[in-house]
């Protein structure tokens, strides 16, 4: 079924999440490539899941490596981009071979301030409810970079930011199985269902 926005979903870490998600229209599905970060998985898993799902990109997650490191497991796992947690330096993007995706914190984006050049866009999470000040930053970030939204499980703001809004994709997280081959598919259903087109 399509949907009014290209939609990403993050930390994919079980079969049943990345089948799921790839039957129902996601576009994109990120994994957590990085040691340091919480819910880390090896290449051989992400190779393993990776092998069960067709139609979709996939993103590697990364915190701390550094671009080497990065462009070696973004090879090995096939990745069609890279999500990178913290902004880099020019010199550093410019050694990262899969475009990337840069994560910036609510708080920080100022309209005024520097905003850094991804190849891919830009990714922000919504952490705290959305002024009308905070609004006019988003949209005057979406004028000049692609922008993606993570408005958490929340069916009606991501219809709202879908439609108020010119993003590139809306963002959600994944989730965990309750023991292997078990998930509660619920709440990621009904932002499916909540951004389909009519």
């Amino acid at each position: 079924m399509p949907h009014l926005l290209p939609l990403l979903i993050r930390g994919i870490n079980n079969l049943s999440d990345a089948r799921y998600c790839a039957g129902m229209g996601a576009d994109k599905l990120t994994f957590i490539l990085d040691p340091a970060i919480p819910g880390f998985l090896d290449t051989k898993a992400v190779k393993e899941l990776a092998g069960w799902v067709a139609g979709v990109e996939l993103i590697g997650e990364f915190d701390q490596l550094n671009a080497s490191e990065i462009n070696a497991i973004a090879a090995e796992c096939g990745l069609d981009a890279v999500l990178l947690r913290q902004p880099r330096s020019a010199a550093e993007l410019a050694e990262i071979a899969p475009p990337a995706y840069i994560e910036l914190a609510i708080g920080s984006v100022s309209i005024a301030g520097y905003l850094p050049h991804s190849s891919a866009g830009l990714l922000i999470e919504i952490t705290e409810p959305l002024t009308t000040k905070t609004m006019e930053k988003l949209h005057a970030i979406s004028q000049q970079h692609p922008l993606w939204l993570g408005p958490g499980l929340q069916p009606d703001l991501a219809r709202d930011l879908a439609t108020q809004l010119l993003l590139a994709g809306l963002v959600f997280p994944s989730g965990d199985e309750v023991k292997p081959g078990l998930r509660d598919f619920d709440q990621l259903e009904a932002v499916f269902e909540a951004l389909e087109t009519e």
